[in-house]
């Protein structure tokens, strides 16, 4: 059985795989410091101008706010270019580093408090991603951007398209105005559903820029430009619903939660696109679930740990919001997680 293991080990770790695994690490410490920075700019903005939370785009005027989007950015085409190497499997869980850059940063910088729980649910989350990527299967030998193309042209994949289309436009015109401001899991909830259909177009790009760079254009094809289309509107969709969830609600629950939710539906779109299971044995995909449910406990912890630290001082039907008076803003600005029903509708 460790004979075994230790083969699966190697075959899964090939010369694309490692590429992909050392862009991926690059990509999250620019990202994970990127959360930061941007909240930086968001709260300066928000001083002075409509906040992001509440519709405003004062932000697009703030510096600062420009720095943390290029610094994302950079961390994007790192990420970018491991989807081009590896499977979104093991480029995906791999986002928890930036999890915990971003809770010890915004610890540190934005006064965040991180409780001794929530380390350990950082240490959960490495724990579980690194049990994944050593379980990660090998990369999909693709010749054309045309396969991709026809792989998201499967009745299955097509089926999950669909549906998540239907979920991100409800979720955009019936609970974002209702609960966008209350329920956390609204905003984040269209950035990762979103997100998953922008994580296959762009590993279709970056497979078609690889191969034409080997010296076969894709460039003529015109899937590889739906490809771009379809990327570029998903991204632009994460960034406005994330900086909404960012302003609103706390940097070090936001991270974790987006996480959570963003990996587990891009891991769903990715087995069923690339049928990355089929070139597994049962023993790698328990293992590979088990690592993933072994993040799920730490960002559970991170999200725990952040409703004690903030009902420390409250009552227990209404907590405190990010926007407190540590972080300048009067306390009657302050919006939290959830509210009652009385509160809402006033």
């Amino acid at each position: 059985m460790a004979s075994s293991s230790g083969s699966s080990w190697r075959e899964g770790m090939s010369s694309d795989n490692i590429k992909g695994l050392c862009l991926a690490l690059s990509s999250s410490f620019f990202i994970g410091a990127s959360f930061i920075v941007k909240k930086k700019g968001l709260k300066k903005a928000g001083a002075s101008g409509l906040r992001a939370g509440s519709g405003g785009y004062s932000y697009l005027y703030e510096p600062l706010w420009w720095v943390g989007m290029i610094t994302m950015i950079v961390g994007e085409i790192a990420n970018f270019a491991a989807y081009a190497f590896a499977p979104a499997i093991l480029v995906t869980p791999l986002g928890a580093l930036s999890i915990i850059i971003s809770a010890a940063l915004a610890h540190i910088i934005l006064r965040e408090r991180l409780h001794i729980f929530g380390i350990l649910g950082c240490v959960l989350c490495v724990v579980g991603s690194t049990t994944i990527v050593l379980h990660a299967p090998q990369e999909r030998e693709i010749e054309s951007v045309t396969e991709v193309w026809d792989l998201a042209m499967e009745p299955a994949f097509l089926l999950y398209a669909a549906s998540v289309i239907t979920a991100t436009f409800i979720l955009i015109f019936h609970f974002i105005p209702l609960y966008g401001q209350t329920h956390i899991m609204v905003y984040i909830g269209v950035c990762s559903l979103v997100g998953s259909l922008t994580v296959m177009s762009v590993k279709a790009l970056g497979i078609a820029i690889k191969l034409t760079l080997s010296g076969m254009n894709q460039l003529i094809f015109p899937q590889t430009w739906a490809f771009t289309l379809v990327v570029t509107v998903c991204v632009l969709t994460q960034m406005n619903y994330l900086n909404k969830a960012l302003d609103t609600f706390n940097t070090a629950v936001v991270s974790p939660i987006y996480y959570v939710m963003f990996t587990t539906f891009t891991i769903v779109a990715s087995v069923i696109m690339f049928k990355d299971w089929d070139r597994q044995s049962p023993t790698q995909v328990i293992t590979e679930i088990c690592g993933f449910v072994t993040i799920l406990s730490g960002t559970f912890l991170l999200h725990k740990t952040k409703d004690m630290a903030d009902g420390l001082q409250t009552s227990p039907s209404i907590r405190l919001g990010k926007h407190s008076e540590e972080d300048g803003f009067d306390g009657g600005e302050g919006i939290p997680l959830r509210r009652q029903e009385s509160m809402r509708s006033t």
